[in-house]
């Protein structure tokens, strides 16, 4: 068992606060991803997991061990880095197997491990030739198979597919949870790619100014955003905001609409995604300021009220800039948020 529990940790560096509060349980074999943008926290938590930086406060615990106090080796983690970090002078064999030789394992374990995870990752052609002559997915392919050799309790990837091409991220992508589920090893990931945590993760963590906003699966935290950074966060585009006006009990005035929404005292903010809308007849009246085709879309950003608003609306309209239409938001899609506490109100 692998169940990872972070409990307060924070961590201060001189007149700044990296991490503040932090409390999360990951399951055994789940698959988590730390998402946020650069500076939120999200590699430091990291590097407190693996031994590298030590927590200025909380505790790390793995399998029911607390481990905060023990040295890197010590814990049962592996750990996979952006640069790929494979020595150029080894074969791929003997990159996967170094850590393998130096726990001074015998020979034919370490072969028996290696050809077993070059097999799953789709090497296994490959581990006579030297990393240098590899190509970037290669090496990150070797990478990956060198962590998994050591069969961790937990392996941490901090950003491994940033250096890679499109089309590369995409089939590692693909890969790599195939590969993790296959290994019954506990994953944590860090990026700041929101497409990679949407496909990658069971469950993602946004983190944002050292703190967890929302930890959920992939399709809660898209549809059912605990905040407004969250909202705003994930989504490309992301969520519009209008403010709202009581008209009563659970009755609000967006953009001279009436909507249905909660018993709330105080100001509100009116949100909905932007592929949650459709011409219509009755809605939020807006004019176009620019249209984007995008094959089978057209991203439309209009003005509402002053307020800049996009649409993720059907490629067959006929939409140019100045025109007027009338947008209908799905009711079941609509969100609330309080701007005072930035949280959802439903």
């Amino acid at each position: 068992m692998a169940e990872i529990l972070i409990k307060n940790v924070a961590k201060h560096f001189a007149g700044h606060t990296a991490l503040s509060d932090i409390n999360l349980t990951i399951a055994d074999q789940e698959f988590m991803v730390l998402l946020g943008a650069s500076g939120c926290g999200k590699t430091t938590l990291l590097r407190i997991i693996a031994g590298l930086e030590t927590a200025s406060t909380g505790e790390v615990w793995i399998g029911g061990r607390r481990i905060d106090h023990l040295a890197p080796r010590d814990r049962g983690i592996a750990m996979v880095f952006q640069n790929y970090a494979v020595f150029p002078h080894l074969t791929v064999f003997e990159n996967i197997g170094f850590g393998l030789r130096m726990q001074k394992r015998p020979h034919a374990d370490v072969t028996a491990r290696v050809e077993k995870v070059a097999g799953l990752l789709h090497i296994e052609k490959l581990l006579k030739r030297y990393s240098g002559e590899l190509s970037g997915g290669q090496r990150q392919r070797v990478a990956v198979a060198r962590a998994l050799a050591m069969e961790p309790d937990v392996i941490l990837m901090d950003e491994p597919l940033s250096n890679l091409d499109a089309l590369l991220r995409l089939e590692m992508r693909a890969e790599l949870k195939g590969v993790l589920a296959e290994s019954r090893t506990t994953a944590i990931y860090v990026t700041h790619d929101q497409v990679e945590a949407m496909s990658l993760a069971d469950r993602i963590s946004v983190m944002h100014a050292g703190r967890i906003i929302q930890a959920a699966a992939p399709i809660e935290v898209y549809r059912n955003p605990a905040a407004e950074f969250v909202a705003g966060f994930i989504g490309n585009p992301p969520m519009n905001f209008l403010p709202a006006a009581a008209q009563g009990r659970g009755r609000w005035l967006v953009a001279g609409q009436i909507f249905d929404g909660p018993d709330h005292h105080g100001p509100i903010k009116f949100a909905i995604r932007p592929e949650d809308v459709r011409p219509g007849d009755s809605g939020l009246a807006a004019q176009v300021r620019l249209v984007e085709p995008l094959g089978a879309h057209l991203l439309v950003t209009c003005m509402i009220e002053g307020t800049m608003f996009r649409a993720v609306l059907d490629s067959d309209l006929s939409l140019k800039t100045g025109d007027r239409l009338t947008l209908t938001p799905q009711p079941d899609r609509i969100r609330w948020f309080d701007p005072a506490t930035t949280l959802a109100v439903a």
